[in-house]
């Protein structure tokens, strides 16, 4: 690769401040590789942080959903994180998170989402790895995987970083065992990944809620058993329907992906006793949330929150796509595909619920 290659990429300058730059592409370092970006998921989270609801110390490059084509290795990177063998040519999906391996999270609880000095977002004047671009550089330390032939990239950016971090949050909340009871709030790529887990663990009932109707549609389509319309029923009817369908208990596991703390108090109700709330999309502040926690004491529930997601989700959501992108509706998750100078439009999508998965195109 020519050292003088322009990258095009969006640039979050400041708050609600969004502008194309022209960036450079140098020559991948020892450990890092060079990328050309096929697709960027648009997430909720970089909503947030577009409204300055996520302070960030400088402007960067937006997007940390990315599949790419390899363009050139750096020195020393003959595989990809799971060992498998890597040229030029080979797509690749990656974590967006470099952790330290030194910190007493990556070393002692090994638990690489929680690392205190983890690489991320880096300053525009530095390779990066934002994926709102036509190239990225990865860092040494950030996991990527080569994707399998056969397995298209839309079905492994169609839940970008959602898959990851719902795989994250099951497995901190212990699972979801064959014959549960689940109930999703929430049908963006969040609630949709968690839906079609829920389905693929073996839960007996699966009730996704959501306002609407494309989103519910889409939950039907990876395993909803029963769907709830947010803006046409109250929260007295959608609880008596989740207890009907239950038994009269509740969901064994509720997992919140709205990213709007109104969800909250709904979903604490929502639960049987020794239940689980799994709370994923409510990532960015907004505000405190009262609650009466004797009712976690007094019904013996499990409150349990999730950030991100590690390298070994990022591999296991490929794997999925990869297993079951023929049977489910992986590529049909996306229903918007953006150009770089769409940027605004890609998040008022998101923002609007009228959209599946919305991806950047290069």
């Amino acid at each position: 690769m020519s050292a003088n290659r322009k990258n095009r990429a969006v640039v979050l300058e400041r708050p609600e401040s969004l502008a194309v730059h022209e960036l450079s592409v140098p020559a991948p370092g020892p450990g890092s590789v060079v990328a050309k970006v096929e697709y960027g998921g648009v997430c909720g989270s970089d909503v947030h942080m577009s409204k300055g609801e996520f302070q960030l110390p400088y402007a960067i490059v937006l997007g940390h959903e990315g599949v790419g084509v390899i363009e050139e290795l750096g020195e020393g990177v003959t595989h990809d994180y799971a060992g498998n063998a890597l040229q030029a040519g080979d797509r690749i999906y990656w974590c967006p998170i470099a952790p330290c391996h030194k910190c007493w999270y990556c070393t002692v609880e090994k638990d690489f989402s929680s690392c205190t000095n983890a690489t991320w977002f880096g300053p525009v004047d530095r390779p990066t790895w934002g994926s709102y671009a036509e190239y990225v550089t990865l860092p040494t330390g950030a996991a990527f995987f080569r994707i399998p032939d056969g397995t298209p990239s839309e079905a492994v950016i169609a839940f970008g970083c959602a898959l990851p971090a719902v795989l994250q949050g099951i497995e901190r909340a212990g699972g979801i065992k064959p014959l549960s009871n689940v109930v999703v709030q929430g049908c963006g790529p969040i609630g949709l990944a968690a839906v079609m887990m829920a389905r693929l663990s073996g839960a007996a009932t699966v009730t996704a809620i959501d306002a609407s109707p494309l989103r519910l549609a889409l939950a039907q389509k990876f395993g909803a058993s029963a769907v709830l319309d947010l803006s046409a029923t109250s929260a007295e009817e959608r609880l008596e329907s989740v207890r009907r369908n239950s038994g009269g208990r509740g969901a064994d596991i509720v997992i919140e992906g709205t990213g709007h703390r109104s969800a909250f108090q709904e979903g604490m109700q929502l639960c049987a006793r020794n239940a689980s709330y799994l709370l994923i999309g409510l990532w960015a502040s907004q505000g405190e949330q009262s609650f009466d926690p004797s009712q976690i004491v007094q019904r013996n529930l499990k409150l349990v929150g999730t950030q991100y997601a590690q390298g070994r989700h990022y591999y296991e959501a490929m794997k999925i796509a990869s297993l079951h992108h023929q049977t489910l509706p992986f590529e049909a998750l996306i229903t918007h595909r953006c150009g770089l100078h769409e940027a605004r439009q890609a998040f008022d999508l998101v923002s609007s619920g009228k959209a599946g998965k919305v991806v950047m195109r290069p």
